[in-house]
């Protein structure tokens, strides 16, 4: 080995230890939620997602692959030819190194405690610069921080099944739109286009217009941007043109299909479907790839805010490799001092309150009753195997389907699930709604009287749905009110994301996990809105008491 590479590789031991004291955090005590992935592993837990069809994050192993060429490339690119030791002139170089791993594992702790692997994979993600800008120096960590940051886009962000939600849905309705112009009288039902005599019925999944490829066509425009220009603004504008295109390739995608099944059948448009999957990519890749060109013709970028190559790998003089080993000891020191605390707290019992009456066997609600009153009873509704197969174990669920004695056609479905000591027992109620095959056509809140109790009154998210329903008659449109709202132990919250934000406050600054309860409420609507919500009310008023808590109960 020569001097250079000597003294280089003296520079990476100090960091070599850094990576192994955060890679035994991040194995041992990297993810705290075991509902879908039992594992502690934050390794297995982000790659996992990566094989894993539903997770809808099968392009991370290929995002991975980019950061490592991307990694290699800004290296080459910026290699210096001066002398290995022109980088580590900057005797304060390490501390930027030091702050990114304690912050990194300070990070983590709060992720871990939330039960939010995801924050804790941006912490590794963190951790992971800290090490490569302590064993490098600025050459590395200059190099690794788009890398890093473009594997972000190789996190599974469920936050954004929403906004492929209503992706999947505008989409939807675009393509029946320019089917219904072509004179093809398609029917949407729900997440379903089908063809009113049955020659057809496709049903337009999430990854046919939602995150996946909503995720996928980021990181390619990212990438393109990142490659073709230098200055942000540009990369930018890359990135924004990237969601209309995405929208209009996924509009041709849909409409190509229907256009093939009402030509040729069922199969017809199935083998459409395949090929069109590639089409959404040449689509906006093609599109992307024309803008750079415009961009570059019309605004050329000028060399003059073109950054500076940084210096080659520096040598390792007694007095910085010193404060490299005081560095890598510090860390070492917070890394022991990560995996005490959280072994600790993944030792502690349940601590929380829970949000409604608890039956006798301490884990599911209390049952609620059979009879209200002299007008509705309450018929037995079974939690399904897929339900208990998906749901961690000891997630608690009563429910019951109430019809009017006087009246058959007046029916409330009442369903209250309590989650355990996971966070994963509640998911996002109108992702289940539309995968029942309702569509969404209103979201409003709903303020239900709660009488004899404090407050006297609480808020509800209210989902005006429909779906097509064969008839004699043909395909008739019938409407229903969905209501849900959750339940913590001192709060009512009507929204998940507000749940969400109040459960992670209270695991992180409180130490506290409540047990939710999610309360959902379905009515048909075909006498109306206010009729629905009238009914629902009448339910409430005799089932209130019997399942929620009283306004001082801390148990």
């Amino acid at each position: 080995m020569n001097p250079p590479d000597q003294k280089r590789g003296e520079t990476w031991r100090p960091a070599l230890v850094c990576a192994l004291a955060g890679g035994a955090v991040f194995q041992f005590f990297g993810n705290a939620s075991f509902g879908y992935i039992k594992s502690a592993s934050l390794f297995w837990w982000w790659g996992y997602q990566w094989v894993n069809p539903e997770s809808e994050t099968e392009h991370g192993l290929i995002i991975l692959a980019l950061s490592a060429w991307l990694l290699w490339r800004n290296l080459r690119e910026n290699r210096s030819d001066g002398s290995y030791e022109s980088h580590r002139t900057d005797a304060e170089s390490h501390w930027p190194a030091l702050a990114a791993m304690a912050a990194a594992l300070a990070l983590h702790v709060v992720g871990f405690a939330a039960q939010q692997a995801r924050i804790s994979v941006v912490a590794l993600l963190l951790f992971t610069w800290g090490v490569l800008r302590l064993g490098g120096g600025r050459r590395w960590g200059a190099a690794a921080m788009f890398p890093l940051g473009f594997l972000v886009l190789a996190i599974p962000f469920n936050a954004l099944d929403s906004a492929g939600f209503w992706l999947r849905l505008w989409v939807i309705k675009a393509s029946a739109g320019l089917a219904h112009a072509a004179g093809i009288g398609v029917l949407q039902n729900g997440t379903q286009l089908l063809a009113p005599d049955g020659r057809y019925s496709y049903d337009v999944a999430a990854a046919c217009s939602g995150v996946r490829s909503l995720m996928a066509l980021l990181a390619l425009s990212l990438l393109l941007g990142y490659l073709n220009f230098q200055s942000w603004w540009r990369r930018g504008t890359l990135v924004l043109l990237c969601f209309p295109l995405i929208y209009l390739g996924n509009v041709a995608r849909i409409s190509a299909i229907v256009f093939a099944g009402q030509w040729g059948g069922q199969a017809w448009g199935e083998h459409v479907h395949g090929v069109m999957g590639f089409g959404v990519f040449v689509i906006v890749l093609g599109g992307e790839l024309i803008a750079a060109r415009l961009m570059e013709r019309v605004w050329p970028e000028s060399s003059a805010g073109v950054p500076p190559a940084v210096g080659g790998d520096a040598g390792g003089t007694p007095a910085l490799l010193r404060k490299l080993w005081l560095v890598a000891g510090v860390v070492v020191v917070f890394a022991i001092a990560a995996l005490f605390f959280l072994a600790h707290l993944a030792s502690l019992p349940p601590r929380g309150q829970v949000g409604v009456r608890l039956a006798a066997d301490g884990q599911n609600p209390v049952e609620l009753p059979v009879f209200l009153g002299t007008e509705w009873i309450g018929r037995r509704t079974e939690v399904t195997a897929a339900e208990h197969a998906v749901l961690p174990p000891d997630t608690g669920f009563s429910r019951r389907d109430y019809v009017n004695l006087a009246n058959a056609q007046q029916r409330v479905f009442l369903s209250i699930v309590l989650s355990g000591r996971d966070r994963s027992s509640i998911h996002r109620p109108e992702l289940c709604v539309v995968a029942q095959g309702w569509t969404i056509r209103a979201v409003t809140e709903h303020r239900f009287s709660a009488a004899g109790r404090s407050p006297a009154s609480f808020p509800a998210t209210v989902l005006h749905v429909q779906r097509a329903v064969q008839t004699p008659r043909g395909a008739v449109l019938v409407p229903q009110l969905i209501v849900y709202w959750f339940v913590g132990g001192d709060t009512v919250e009507p929204t998940y994301w507000k749940r969400l934000a109040c459960d992670a406050w209270n695991r992180v600054v409180h130490a506290r996990a409540d047990r939710w309860a999610y309360v959902l409420m379905q009515s048909d609507a075909r006498d109306g809105d206010a009729a629905a919500l009238n009914r629902m009310q009448v339910v409430l008023d005799q089932t209130l008491p019997v399942f929620a808590n009283p306004p001082d109960a801390r148990k």
